[in-house]
């Protein structure tokens, strides 16, 4: 245990059998609850957010939609970096050190909430902080990619990640439970709006520990880091991690090559932002910035000198390859819209059936409370619930029918909810009792949901089987870090088109996407003469 391995054949059937096999559960149910913590880290904004507005906080609606962008640019961008540590630091290292900064925005997040005067600035700090979480998807996917044979390959990374993203769904079933008593002490708040959990609303009146929804994380997070010490590995093979220097030296590398990742995001965010916020107030469009961000992070990277820029050159050669632009292309619809509606999702409710949307003098207002309205805290878990319940399932299911055909039907169902829901969206948004709408958007935002994750899965089979083993890890840390810019645009949309009154345009333009993506995946590895044949 914790030891470095070499002679890693688990192509061979003996040894997969006799040894591999062994080795590589251990190191997967280790990643499995450290993804998932990161995933919580990452994305708690989205549930903060809502009790912020319950309790009171000083700031408009669309300054808090800020908070899950931000969080989910910088942890988009990070994944860049991250899809190379394997090679350059190894397994072991790469997981046990990024899951011990997660502790640092946790901490802080729980300290922040403490205090009802903390400014705009410092949340939004923290939310730059916990994109460290989003950045650890990409690594703890490329490492467990190593570990298994091809013929598994849909079952591990589908479990890898799709238990990994309950993290998103336990968040939002712990939070709102440990904020209801004062686990870690401190001063409570008195909610000025109904609240929720899981069980039931929570009336105005009742006293909570915000705090608490960071706290709770520090303190999973330091056994997780013990125990990923103690019992993770390395991998020192030629195809894996050749080259891996001492625990420190790792640490280091991948601590410099984060660094590029945060300055790439803070340059993006800066350009993006208003004045009033902290920003350039140059108001670039979010369409220009980002791909300014993932090639300024690319090109940073490649100029390190010395064995990591050496490292970096073979593993860019993925960068040529044409099915590596096609799956990022393809994983991006399942994975970004996944992870993008997860983040948004509680707000969502919150927003559009919190409130009611009626004229006054002439002109709509959408500020008045809606008594009858759903508890977001209540039903947001769902959907990120059923995404990454079904994940393993939709890899299992692609094993047996290939990638491509399962990522092309889910691909039709996922054009047909989007549609559905931006239909009820609107009238919801129209009406002084949107909540006669929520039942079939919900339901049908729930099809989405399980949608990406079953595509989620079938697209980590099409990867595997695509890619050799060399470029397979690294391909899957590529694809998931432009698709986890989907934390960031989904958000951003969805709150330019509040602000705009408007929120359906934000799913006929998620709608269209899937289209593009139909075509392309039919074109690569299902038409007559396909590049590669249902993969």
């Amino acid at each position: 245990m914790g030891q470095d391995i070499k002679n890693w054949n688990i192509e061979d059937e003996s040894y997969w059998s006799s040894t591999g096999k062994a080795i590589a559960t251990r190191n997967l149910w280790i990643s499995i609850p450290s993804l998932l913590v990161g995933f919580a880290v990452w994305l708690y904004w989205g549930i903060i957010t809502v009790q912020m507005i319950n309790l009171g906080f000083a700031f408009e609606k669309s300054e808090l939609f800020t908070l899950a962008a931000i969080a989910g640019l910088t942890g988009a961008t990070l994944r860049i970096p991250s899809t190379f540590f394997i090679r350059i630091a190894g397994g072991r290292n790469t997981i046990v050190f990024t899951t011990a900064l997660l502790i640092i925005p946790a901490l802080g997040a729980g300290f922040a909430l403490s205090n009802p005067d903390t400014p705009l600035w410092q949340f939004q700090v923290l939310a730059f902080l916990s994109g460290i979480g989003g950045g650890n998807f990409s690594s703890s996917m490329s490492n467990i990619s190593f570990f298994y044979p091809k013929k598994v390959q849909g079952y591990a990374l589908g479990m890898n990640a799709g238990l990994g993203n309950f993290g998103v769904t336990t968040m939002q079933i712990v939070i709102p439970l440990v904020m209801t008593f004062g686990l870690f002490g401190g001063v409570s708040r008195t909610l000025q709006q109904t609240s929720g959990t899981l069980i039931g609303k929570i009336p105005a009146g009742t006293e909570t520990f915000i705090q608490n929804a960071g706290f709770i994380w520090a303190a999973i997070l330091i056994p997780l880091v013990i125990i990923g010490w103690f019992a993770m590995n390395n991998i020192r093979d030629e195809h894996v991690s050749p080259d891996i220097p001492g625990p420190i030296g790792a640490f280091g590398t991948i601590s410099g090559m984060l660094l590029i990742g945060f300055l790439t995001a803070a340059f993006g965010l800066w350009l993006l932002l208003p004045a009033k916020v902290g920003g350039s107030g140059f108001m670039v469009s979010k369409w220009i910035v980002l791909p300014i961000v993932i090639a300024l992070t690319v090109f940073l990277l490649k100029m390190i000198p010395g064995a990591v820029g050496q490292n970096l050159t073979r593993q860019y050669k993925i960068f040529g390859n044409k099915h590596t632009w096609a799956m990022t292309v393809i994983y991006t619809m399942t994975f970004g819209s996944f992870i993008g509606y997860a983040a948004t999702f509680a707000l969502a409710i919150k927003v559009v059936f919190g409130f009611q949307h009626i004229e006054v003098d002439g002109a709509m207002v959408h500020n008045i409370a809606n008594p009858d309205g759903p508890s977001a805290l209540m039903y947001a878990w769902m959907g990120p619930f059923i995404g990454a319940l079904i994940r393993p399932v939709g890899g299992m299911i692609a094993d047996k029918m290939g990638g491509a055909k399962v990522t092309q039907i889910i691909s039709i169902v996922m054009v047909a909810s989007a549609l559905g829901v931006a239909y009820f969206l609107k009238l919801a948004y129209a009406s002084a009792t949107p909540q006669d709408y929520f039942v079939p958007f919900m339901a049908l935002f729930l099809i989405l949901f399980a949608a990406t994750g079953i595509g989620n899965g079938s697209t980590f089979r099409t990867i595997a089987v695509v890619f050799n083993k060399e470029q397979a890890g690294p391909v899957l840390g590529w694809t998931a870090a432009v698709a986890a810019y989907g934390a960031f645009i989904i958000p951003k949309v969805f709150g330019e088109q509040i602000k705009a009154t408007t929120p359906e345009y934000a799913l006929y333009g998620f709608a269209i996407f899937y289209g593009v993506c139909i075509i392309i995946n039919w074109w690569f590895y299902l038409r007559p003469g396909a590049y590669v044949k249902n993969p």
